[in-house]
Formats: C-alpha cells, sequence, structure tokens
C-alpha cells in the first residue's frame, strides 16, 4: 500500500477540471494505454494570454490522476511563459509529495504540459513524438528524457530513473544503457564543478573538504562501476594522502581487489582529488 498525502487523495478522489475543452487552443497528449499510463491535456487562453481553461483526461494510477489534477489548478491563471516553466518536482511538491515510485507520474504532467504547449506555439499535432534514441524498448523512453530527469531530479541509480521514467522496468535490458547515462552525467558534473573550482582563487583545501570530494568522487565515478559487478565500497578513514576504503559484497576478497584498489579506486582519487593520494584496504 502506497503511503499517499491527504491532497494526493483529495486530487484522486475529487479529480478537478475532467473532461476535453471544445476546440482547444493546444493540446498534449503523452503515454498510451500499453504501457499502462496516459494523459491527455488541453487548454484555453484568455483574451489576456492567460490559460483560461485546461482539462485532462488520464488512464492510471491515483498518483497518475492526482498529479494531472494537480497540474491543472496549478496552470490556471498563468501565462504560458510561466506554465512552461512548471517542473515535474513543483507538481510533487503541490501535493505534499508523491511515493519515489510513482514520481513517473509526475513527469508526465511535466511532458504534457510541454506537448500542449508546443502545440499552440508551433501547430504540431500535439502528441509526444519520441525524438533520439529509444534506450527502454518496453516504454517507449528515449536518451534524451532520461538524460533531462537525470539532471533535473539529480539522480544517481537506475532504481531511481525507473522511479521516474519507468525506464528499466519491463524486460531490464536496457540497464546497462541506463547506468552509462547516469555515469556520464556525474562525470558531466564533477567537470563543471572542477572547473569552477580552477576558476576560484587558488587555496588549500580543508580536511572536510577533502573528506567531502573523495566521498563524491568515491560515490559518482567508483561505486557504479563496482556495483555493476555485485560490489561496493565503503570509506573508512583519511589521514593525510592515505586514504583506507573496504570493498563490500563481491569486490570483497576478489582475486583482483587490489587491481580495483590500485587501478580504479586510486586512480579515480588521484584524477579528481589529488595526486598524492595512496589508497590502503582496510580489513
Amino acid at each position: 500500500m502506497w503511503e499517499y498525502t491527504g491532497k494526493v487523495l483529495d486530487h484522486f478522489r475529487n479529480p478537478r477540471n475532467v473532461g476535453l475543452i471544445e476546440n482547444p487552443d493546444g493540446i498534449g497528449e503523452v503515454g498510451s494505454l500499453a504501457c499502462g499510463d496516459a494523459l491527455k491535456l488541453t487548454f484555453k487562453l484568455g483574451p489576456d494570454g492567460r490559460i483560461a481553461d485546461v482539462k485532462f483526461q488520464t488512464f492510471g494510477c491515483a498518483s497518475a490522476i492526482a498529479s494531472s489534477s494537480a497540474l491543472t489548478e496549478m496552470v490556471k491563471g498563468r501565462t504560458l511563459e510561466e506554465a512552461a516553466k512548471i517542473t515535474n518536482q513543483d507538481i510533487a511538491e503541490f501535493l505534499g509529495g508523491l511515493p519515489e515510485q510513482k514520481m513517473h507520474c509526475s513527469v508526465m504532467g511535466r511532458e504534457a504540459l510541454e506537448a500542449a504547449i508546443d502545440n499552440y506555439r508551433g501547430g504540431q499535432g500535439g502528441k509526444r513524438v519520441l525524438a533520439g534514441k529509444v534506450v527502454c524498448n518496453c516504454f517507449g523512453v528515449t536518451e534524451e528524457e532520461i538524460l533531462r530527469v537525470v539532471r533535473e531530479n539529480q539522480l544517481s541509480t537506475v532504481e531511481q530513473v525507473t522511479h521516474y521514467t519507468k525506464a528499466g522496468g519491463g524486460c531490464g535490458k536496457c540497464k546497462g544503457d541506463i547506468q552509462a547515462l547516469l555515469t556520464r552525467v556525474a562525470a558531466e558534473q564533477l567537470a563543471a564543478e572542477q572547473a569552477a573550482h580552477a576558476r576560484s582563487p587558488a587555496r588549500k583545501m580543508t580536511n572536510l573538504e577533502r573528506i567531502r570530494l573523495i566521498e563524491e568522487t568515491l560515490e559518482r565515478n567508483v561505486r557504479p562501476a563496482l556495483r555493476q559487478d555485485g560490489g561496493d565500497i565503503q570509506l573508512v578513514d583519511v589521514e593525510g594522502p592515505r586514504v583506507r576504503v573496504a570493498l563490500r559484497g563481491m569486490c570483497a576478497g576478489c582475486q583482483v581487489s587490489e587491481f580495483t584498489l590500485r587501478d580504479v579506486v586510486q586512480s579515480k582519487l588521484r584524477e579528481f582529488v589529488c595526486e598524492d593520494i595512496v589508497v590502503e584496504e582496510s580489513p
């Protein structure tokens, strides 16, 4: 049983603005009945250019209906420019939160709104067309969509991507591709942080900053690779240039653990933290 907030239950049991607008100015359709969730959003602009009326039709779970209902309430009275700035997190927050496993419902709402606005501005058909490489064939999720959701919601695991997009929730064959995209975004973020750090006045890192950077590097550049093989890593201690770690899971006691520590862990820490780091294994 999902833990729903009172506001989610209210919008599910008493959905606002259900239906279709005749001769709408904008129409957006996302999802499909075959995938389990589908949403059709229509809106009408008033003389002042603001959204005067908006309605939805949703096929899906309680979270999907509640998210759609909440979205219609959020966009009423806004200009298209203002409505376009609404994120899936805004929808979830409006409802007092959603179970992480149901966050894809808020993403579906944001996508339907974008499709409807694009339909108004460009006269497109209104149905979201998959753009770019399709990563998850089970649910029709593209690389572009996964990258956007990961960046906007600061996702770091394949499981989170599945919760937010459904990608990887079918046959699971695309999980390796999803992990590669997560690693790519993590590398981009780390590179941006390092560039920003390089532009700032040079100064010696404090011990706390050094430890935090070590933890971030392990999380972004080491742990995902180990987890692919059923392993993990734990930071035990930092003493000057010496970093003590413990390998966990399938990596613990592995015959190639020495290689892992030297050519993976130590190499990444020297690349992203400090060139004099020496990694030691803790029992």
